[in-house]
């Protein structure tokens, strides 16, 4: 079975031309952090959701995959 997929800070990432090391640079994470999230192996907290969002200057709705 597919593993569910529930944030896309990888796609937004990519349409931003960012990468992971430039996110947690960014946001003064570990990058092994950053990789986990864009595998979906591990989500971020809420409040980081807000602040990858305004690093990568979108709206957070854009970081989560939509449930309709």
């Amino acid at each position: 079975m597919d593993k569910p997929v529930y944030n896309r800070v990888k796609a937004v990432l990519a349409e931003k031309g960012k990468t992971n090391k430039w996110l947690a640079e960014e946001l003064d994470m570990n990058t092994n952090t950053i990789s986990k999230w864009c595998r979906n192996d591990m989500q971020p907290r809420v409040e980081t959701l807000f602040q990858i969002a305004k690093v990568l200057d979108v709206d957070v709705r854009e970081l989560l995959v939509s449930t309709k």
